[in-house]
């Protein structure tokens, strides 16, 4: 058992003798015998190739008056469209004046969200349990859907569990803040020393969640907060080796969503063989998109087993919506007990649960989906002589 298995033993130990352990409600929703299985991928309908329901674009319109608004650089404030989707007529625009555009920013890597497979667990989920029971996970929100997507991206992300947060937001930020209650559940219902905070290591480029969620910790003077520059292993090197304080986490995004560089996986690996710190990582746009089976960087890079919490979204690649932490099931014991992002808010709803899992399956499966995508980067690469590494392609205007 290394230090940290040991410090949230502690922590959790102290929350049990506190009544403060909180714990789902497991739910079982039925399905009839016409439904969607959720348990047999033999169930789902996979394709190898793409099919007319793959977009190789995404077009959409938008009126006139909007797209002179952003020429101007001049924010809009969305009254060019009315409440039924038609041009509103009164601040200015004339009805059917619409150019159509290319939309390059999104992050359905995959073309998941039009996958029909996905589409029938959506719809049949719906039409069977509506929305599904409407509250949070601890109270009447979890469901047997919710638990097999958990364990299918534990699997995916080769963790021994999984807790599912409604976007990857909370899922740093239920992270975060269960991080800074170790020292404060440790330090026995007083203020941590600042010897005995946690000190937390994130790159400069960290997404606004970890930021967030480390700003919340920061005011609770229950974590300690060092920036270190961009990708640069010596100056975090640099950064562990001055700190005093035991209990240490890096955090990083593991591949940066407006750069499109990957964080030095291996190198960090070298870094907590040294130092002993909790290394976690948002893999956000890595997952479906690196790796054999889609588990991500940590999986693209043979570092799994080296990466302690894996936190990431089922918004871009999976083609669906939510968030989840891919831990131990100590560690999901002691965030669904303090980590308030996920404790306060409602569970994601069965029908979007249901597509996510069959998402899930359906990357796995189809295979070639990644090598599409990869092959797309070396030929832009090839014909721009731009050096990208991955399909974010950071140009600046």
């Amino acid at each position: 058992m290394n230090s940290w298995d040991e410090w949230v033993e502690l922590a959790l130990q102290k929350l049990e003798s506190h009544k403060l352990l909180r714990s789902v409600r497991p739910i079982h929703l039925s399905k009839d015998s016409n439904s969607l299985s959720h348990s047999n991928a033999d169930d789902f309908e996979f394709f190898d190739e793409l099919r007319q329901w793959d977009r190789d674009t995404v077009e959409v319109q938008i009126s006139e008056t909007t797209y002179h608004k952003w020429l101007q650089d001049i924010p809009s404030s969305g009254d060019e469209v009315g409440c039924n989707g038609v041009v509103d007529t009164e601040v200015g625009a004339s009805a059917g004046t619409f150019k159509t555009l290319i939309l390059f920013s999104g992050n359905d890597y995959l073309g998941l969200s039009s996958h029909p497979t996905i589409i029938k667990a959506a719809t049949q989920a719906v039409q069977r349990h509506r929305m599904g029971p409407r509250g949070s996970a601890l109270i009447c929100g979890y469901t047997n859907y919710h638990r097999q997507l958990e364990s299918s991206l534990a699997e995916l992300k080769n963790k021994e569990d999984c807790l599912l947060c409604p976007t990857g937001f909370s899922a740093n930020m239920a992270f975060m803040t269960a991080v800074g209650n170790v020292s404060m559940l440790l330090a026995n219902g007083g203020e941590p020393s600042v010897d005995a905070r946690v000190a937390v290591f994130s790159d400069a480029l960290n997404h606004a969640s970890i930021i967030d969620g480390m700003r919340l910790a920061e005011k609770q003077k229950s974590i300690a907060v060092f920036v270190y520059r961009h990708c640069d292993m010596r100056h975090l090197n640099e950064l562990l080796t001055n700190c005093t304080m035991k209990r240490k986490v890096v955090i990083t995004d593991s591949l940066f969503s407006m750069d499109g560089d990957f964080a030095p996986m291996l190198e960090l690996v070298k870094l907590r063989k040294k130092h002993g710190f909790l290394l976690a990582i948002d893999d956000a746009h890595a997952t479906f998109v690196c790796g054999e089976t889609g588990g991500g960087a940590a999986e693209l890079f043979n570092c799994e087993s080296d990466v302690d919490i894996c936190l990431g979204t089922l918004s871009k690649a999976a083609g669906c919506h939510g968030g989840f932490i891919a831990c131990s099931k100590k560690w999901k014991q002691l965030i669904q007990s303090r980590g308030r992002s996920f404790i306060f808010s409602t569970s994601t709803p069965v029908p979007v649960i249901a597509a996510a899992h069959a998402a899930v399956v359906v990357a796995k499966k189809e295979m070639w989906r990644r090598r599409a995508i990869w092959n797309r980067v070396q030929g832009f690469r090839d014909l721009t002589g731009i050096p990208i590494t991955s399909p974010i392609i950071s140009l600046i205007v």
